[in-house]
């Protein structure tokens, strides 16, 4: 039983052939694509609500050189919750639960932030490595810890993503199990835990959306340090 659980953390494949490919590919064909006519359906005029607002709340706090990374930052965020949300479907996959991938992901946008403030102000990057104000002995240790805390950044990205996504799936599944067994036992503890699976999933919702916002948000935020 233990081992059915985590069978759905599984890559899915046919005839050999992993379908994460596909399931990383779905969440685009389900963006409204923009139309010529001149008065946008409200399912377009809803998601370039959202995408203006989000943009705007991103970028409020970077100067105008990181602005650059607007289009790239939004993208990631409407991939995100698409791949969380569609994990929730019954009977789907969702990638995200992959920690390969998510470091896949925050390694390479990571390291993408720390280049451009090696190469724009070397001074002032390699300035956070030592605070302000350190007294002489403590400078080796502090160089070592700052190194290390800069090196675990898109680790904590990639694992807490994961982590998070992982154990809303098995909770699901397991209140899910234990309301189906306890059924035909007591039906009374049956429905309530029905209830409280019910709840679970909306605040699985909510997780799957705000992970990747958060996801996104840290990344703005290396960003605004390096420009």
């Amino acid at each position: 039983m233990a081992l059915n659980f985590f069978d759905q953390f599984m890559s899915p494949s046919l005839l050999g052939i992993p379908l994460i490919a596909l399931a990383l590919t779905l969440p685009w064909l389900l963006f409204p694509a923009a139309t010529s006519r001149w008065l946008n359906s409200r399912l377009l005029t809803l998601q370039g609500w959202f995408v203006n607002r989000f943009t705007q709340q991103l970028l409020l706090p970077i100067n105008l050189g990181g602005h650059k990374w607007a289009a790239l930052f939004t993208s990631l965020m409407l991939f995100l919750i698409t791949l969380n949300m569609l994990g929730l479907l019954p009977y789907t996959f969702t990638p995200t639960t992959q920690l390969s991938l998510n470091m896949g992901l925050a390694i390479p946008l990571w390291l993408a932030t720390v280049i451009i403030g090696m190469r724009n102000q070397p001074t002032h990057a390699l300035g956070h490595l030592l605070p302000e104000g350190t007294p002489t002995p403590l400078i080796p240790v502090l160089i070592i810890i700052e190194t290390i805390s800069l090196f675990i950044r898109p680790l904590a990205l990639g694992v807490r993503l994961t982590a998070n996504l992982t154990a809303g799936h098995l909770l699901i599944q397991l209140i899910a199990t234990a309301a189906f067994v306890l059924l035909p036992l007591m039906p009374t503890v049956a429905i309530l835990t029905t209830v409280l699976l019910f709840l679970l999933t909306l605040l699985e919702v909510a997780v799957a959306m705000i992970q990747a916002y958060v996801f996104v948000l840290l990344l703005s935020l290396y960003l605004q340090e390096n420009v």
